[in-house]
């Protein structure tokens, strides 16, 4: 009750700069920086046996370096340097392109995958974090065969 008296004789301009100093944490608390952006090219239609090409660009908002591996799937079976896996070391201050040209005779779900893995000698003196929240991220996209 004290506490409410004390409340209601403070002036108007406190009360409103006591709302705005708590708004201010709260904004201030979260983070909104993603562990992996993807951005992936793929063709949506192509032939049979002619070579399509998936890119994929790979970038953080992390200020710490992570070691992914990088790979795609599909619902198909598919050869080749389909099958390729790339690991590497991503920074904020150096995203990184990756390339897979393959061949496919049916229509496909291609799925681009990014694991952030533990692997020691990729990143440079093996400084490197694992988010917390998640360490797979992907991307699906459908190849139409025609």
């Amino acid at each position: 009750m004290r506490c409410l008296h004390l409340l209601l004789r403070a002036s108007p301009a406190a009360l409103l700069l006591i709302l705005c100093l708590q708004l201010g944490t709260n904004e201030a608390q979260e983070d909104t920086r993603k562990a992996i952006i993807m951005d992936v090219e793929l063709p949506k239609k192509a032939t049979a046996n002619e070579e399509v090409t998936v890119i994929l660009r790979a970038a953080t908002q992390f200020r710490e370096c992570m070691v992914i591996k990088s790979y795609l799937k599909s619902n198909v079976s598919i050869e080749g340097a389909f099958n390729y896996q790339y690991t590497s070391c991503l920074c904020e201050d150096y995203p990184r392109t990756f390339y897979w040209d393959f061949q496919a005779n049916s229509t496909a779900k291609i799925t681009t995958v990014i694991d952030v893995v533990r692997v020691l000698n990729i990143c440079p003196q093996d400084k490197a974090v694992i988010p917390i929240e998640a360490n797979r991220f992907s991307v699906t996209k459908t190849l139409t065969i025609g």
